[in-house]
Parts: structure tokens; sequence; C-alpha cells
């Protein structure tokens, strides 16, 4: 008898009323937030406009979302286009089934296009989304969690995934929770990639550079402990392959654009300076005319007490002129 486990959902979709809320789908949506929140907080870091990240993931969010889907049916084709099998199920994104690959792929090409509209150097804003990248794969991974997918080898280690469900080739058990090692391994590189930022002032596409490279080590391992079908090219999974030559080419990256780019893009906006030095200006002329009123009032309240002292001071000396000519009539009349 287990003592500790992991348990399965017992379904992934919870109804609000007429209006499905699919646990797969929430969390993709959930880490999209994320990814576009911390990566506004570190565009404005580096002297970009507010706003702008989420303006250029509107393009970069739907390209990532069909690419992401195109690489897992046409890597996993026989799950769609198989005998017996329907091919409208290709385009139930809800069931799971999204490539990191091809998302990052089309993804950047959607960046790429907000980043040319907006005139900005794409190198710099792919290093200011990378560490929210990583969150949003970290959140997105309980998604799997939600579908009873994606698993590894059988284990009766206190943290293993109860499998409840026996549909599409299941075996109820216990096994190694891939997905968590994945979520865990990718909010660690969103920590190593924001402390080597700050530490190395990366610049130049080198921050996502560092995010890829990172990931990569971590889905080679977790990809050779999953069970789940997949095709083989010389004993490794398609994914342990796509992995290994994505990291390398990354690492390349690293290497080169540091010897040919050293240090970080000074501007990495156009016009956004001009609007910080607008906002200064502004700042410095309330500034400057609370100064002048302050002045002014000080002056004003100087001057009439000033012109009031004159008054009372002229005022007295009468009355003092008065009591004395009284006083020697007084003693003229007596004399």
């Amino acid at each position: 008898m287990r003592l500790a486990y992991i348990p399965s959902p017992s379904h992934g979709v919870l109804y609000l009323g007429p209006v499905p809320l699919r646990g797969y789908a929430l969390c993709i949506i959930i880490g999209v937030f994320v990814a576009v929140w911390l990566g506004n907080r570190r565009w404005i870091a580096r002297g970009g406009r507010a706003g702008t990240v989420a303006d250029i993931a509107v393009w970069a969010v739907p390209f990532g979302l069909v690419g992401g889907r195109l690489y897992h049916v046409i890597t996993d084709y026989e799950l769609y286009f198989g005998e017996g099998r329907d091919w409208v199920d290709a385009f139930k994104i809800w069931e799971g089934g999204l490539g990191i690959w091809g998302a990052i792929a089309l993804g950047a090409l959607g960046a790429w296009i907000g980043c040319r509209r907006r005139g900005i150097p794409m190198p710099a804003y792919a290093d200011a989304v990378a560490p929210g990248i990583a969150f949003a794969q970290a959140i997105g991974r309980w998604g799997n969690w939600f579908n009873q997918e994606l698993y590894g080898r059988r284990t009766d280690l206190p943290w293993a995934l109860e499998i409840t469900s026996s549909a599409g080739g299941r075996v109820p058990g216990t096994y190694h929770p891939t997905f968590l090692y994945e979520s865990l391994w990718c909010a660690g590189v969103a920590l190593l990639v924001i402390w080597a930022d700050r530490r190395f002032r990366l610049g130049h596409g080198r921050a996502f550079a560092l995010y890829v490279a990172a990931y990569c080590a971590g889905r080679f391992w977790i990809e050779y402990m999953r069970v789940d079908d997949a095709h083989h090219i010389l004993g490794l999974r398609l994914n342990n392959w796509t992995a290994l030559i994505v990291f390398l080419l990354a690492v390349a990256y690293l290497v080169v654009s540091a010897r040919k780019r050293p240090g970080r893009e000074a501007v990495v906006e156009p016009g956004a300076l001009d609007d910080a030095a607008d906002e200064d200006a502004a700042s410095t002329g309330e500034a400057e005319g609370g100064t002048g009123k302050g002045a002014g009032e000080a002056g004003s309240g100087t001057g009439e007490g000033a012109g009031k002292g004159a008054g009372e001071a002229e005022a007295g000396a009468g009355k003092a002129d008065g009591e004395t000519v009284a006083d020697g009539a007084d003693s003229a009349k007596k004399a």
C-alpha cells in the first residue's frame, strides 16, 4: 500500500455554468500573462516603453500556438492520420499536444514581425522576455498533469504520479512525474537567466540563448525518462536529438556573440529616451512653477507685513505726538 504519491485529477475540465474551463488551456493562458508581465518589467528596466512587450506578444503568441501545434502534429502524425484516426482531432488543441520547439520557432517569427513594425531590435526584445517564457513553460507543464499525459517510467518514489486513466493506451499505476521535473527545471532556468543577466549584463540576444541552452540541457534528460510513444533515431527519441542540436547552436551563439558584440544595447526602443526626457522636463517645469508660486506668496506676505507694520508705526507716532501737544497745553493752562 502506497503512503505518498501525487494524485491525478479525475478530469481536466471544470464547468462554469455552460462554459467549459479546461485545465490545459488555463495553464497556458496563465503562463502567457506571467511572461508578458515579467517581460514588460524587464523591458522598461532596459529603457523601453511600457506596453511594448504586450503589443509584440499579440503577434508572437498566436504564431507560437500554431507553431507548437504544427510541430506536435507533424512529429506525431500517426495520432491524427493513421488508420482509425480522425484528422479533425489535429485541431483540438485543448486536448494537449504543443511542441515547444515549434512554439519557439514560429513565436520568434511573430515577435520579429512585431519588432520590425515598432523599429525594435529583436535580440533585445528576446533578452527581455526570456525568463518570462521559462516561467510560462513551468506553469504550462501543469496542463499535462490535468490531462494525465507525458509521464515517465514506473516508480515507487514518494513523489510518484498516479495515473488512473486507461484511455489512449495508458496503464494505471505510479510513474515519474516528468511534467513536474520539467516545471521545476524551467523555473530554475528563469532564475538562472535573471541572475546571469544582472551579473554579466547580457545583451544582443545572449540572455535568450542562455535560456535556450539551459532548457535544452534539462529537456534532454527529462525526455529520456518518458515512456510515451515517440520516433527514435539511433536509439534516441526525436526530441532528444532536437534538444542536443538546439543546445549546441545556442552555446555557439553565446560564444560568437560575446566576441563580436560585447556589452549590451544602449538603446532598445527609439523614442523611449525622448519620452523620458519630456517627462523629466515636465516634472522640472512643475517644480519650478511651484517654487515661483511659493516665492511670490512669500514676497506678497512680506510686502503685506511690511506695509501693515509701517502703518501701525506711523499711527503710533501720531498718537504719541497728539498726547505730547495735549500735555503741553495743560501745562500752559496751569501756569
